[in-house]
């Protein structure tokens, strides 16, 4: 029998995700973003669950090709662009957008003599306040004026740093200030809308906007409270079962370092997932864990972890599901336990979750 842990993805959530950003951005077009091998749960999940997207942004030009391969014939948008100019004539070939962010892509461009350029879209990238990839204002019209003179169909695209933090600056109006300023009287489609600026920001959504971790089912600022009530489905499921289970006398600790102390008789599950699957080591006692149990009104109960995360295993207190035994299912994110909560009791944020379970751990697309 094979260890029990799995990863199951839900297309049908992805549908739903998406028709909700549908109808929070009904006038712009959808990059929905998939880098990371769309944020952990597959470029094969994705494709199937989004097909009906405007568009996919991607990071490499290989996810590019496989989209390709597999019989996307829609808009497929590099999000950093092109990392060597050898890529330049396969972007061409895929019909590939391109995000252009450095002087060294505009001259890569402009040295590139496949005609007609008319497949090749570009999405000039601003430096707005972010200051991590773009041109400042003053050098993008420049760039601008000399990737139009050399054929290409022009765009623009910024990024927003603070979307989800109204308190930080620079804000989401500074930067839409900036932007709009630098890109005066320039034709072409606007991208600049993220996931936190779909959900909070819809006056400044753009052409197109480019969801990530929403359509995934997570929060764009890492606390679930945030979308609980916003009709987003979880797409992921790590579920495990439990092996074992162990009898406690008070006193009794458990294991590495006995960092959890028994203060009463008590029963713990040993579940078949740790940080070798990609459960978070740091994870605090009392993360809570899906237990489940038909018995019961919600088919199961949440019990907390106990004791420190190991490499194939974690513990949980087993006091409040009496029925639980080896065999019992648990989950340990998905649509009982919000990927965002085990992460926020682990000091890191849902995306780094879902995109770091690992290659050991069987998937399921549903």
């Amino acid at each position: 029998m094979t260890r029990p842990i799995l990863a199951a993805i839900d297309t049908a959530a992805f549908e739903h995700n998406l028709a909700k950003i549908r109808g929070l951005a009904p006038e712009s077009k959808i990059w929905c973003v998939i880098k990371a091998r769309a944020y952990g749960h597959g470029l094969e999940a994705a494709l199937k669950g989004l097909g009906s997207t405007d568009g996919f942004a991607v990071l490499d030009i290989e996810d590019a090709g496989w989209l390709r391969d597999h019989g996307w014939q829609g808009r497929i948008l590099l999000l950093e662009g092109l990392f060597h100019e050898n890529e330049l004539s396969l972007a061409h070939q895929l019909a590939c957008d391109v995000v252009i962010h450095c002087e060294n892509q505009v001259r890569w461009l402009e040295a590139f003599d496949a005609l007609p350029h008319s497949r090749l879209n570009v999405f000039l990238k601003m430096n707005s306040g972010m200051n991590r990839l773009g041109f400042k204002p003053d050098a993008y019209r420049t760039a601008f004026h000399r990737l139009h003179a050399a054929g290409y169909h022009m765009h623009h695209m910024t990024h927003f740093a603070n979307a989800d933090q109204l308190d930080r600056s620079p804000t989401v109006d500074e930067q839409l200030e900036c932007f709009n300023a630098g890109i005066d009287g320039l034709p072409g489609a606007t991208s600049f809308g993220n996931s936190a600026t779909i959900l909070w920001h819809r006056n400044t959504l753009g052409d197109w906007v480019r969801p990530g971790v929403i359509l995934y089912g997570a929060s764009p600022t890492g606390r679930y409270s945030d979308i609980e009530h916003g009709g987003l489905n979880p797409v992921m499921s790590l579920t495990s079962e439990i092996i074992d289970t162990q009898e406690l006398a008070v006193g009794e600790r458990v294991g590495y370092g006995g960092v959890y102390e028994a203060s009463e008789p008590m029963r713990i599950g040993i579940v078949a997932c740790g940080y070798a699957d990609g459960y978070p080591r740091h994870a605090k006692e009392g993360t809570p864990v899906w237990v489940s149990d038909p018995s019961m009104k919600n088919g199961g109960v949440i019990c907390p972890i106990v004791g420190r995360v190991s490499m194939d295993m974690l513990t949980i207190d087993l006091r409040g599901a009496p029925k639980a035994n080896l065999g019992t299912g648990v989950e340990l994110w998905g649509a009982h336990v919000p990927v965002d909560e085990v992460a926020y009791q682990s000091g890191t944020i849902g995306y780094e979750l879902i995109c770091a379970v690992a290659p050991r751990v069987p998937v399921k697309i549903i």
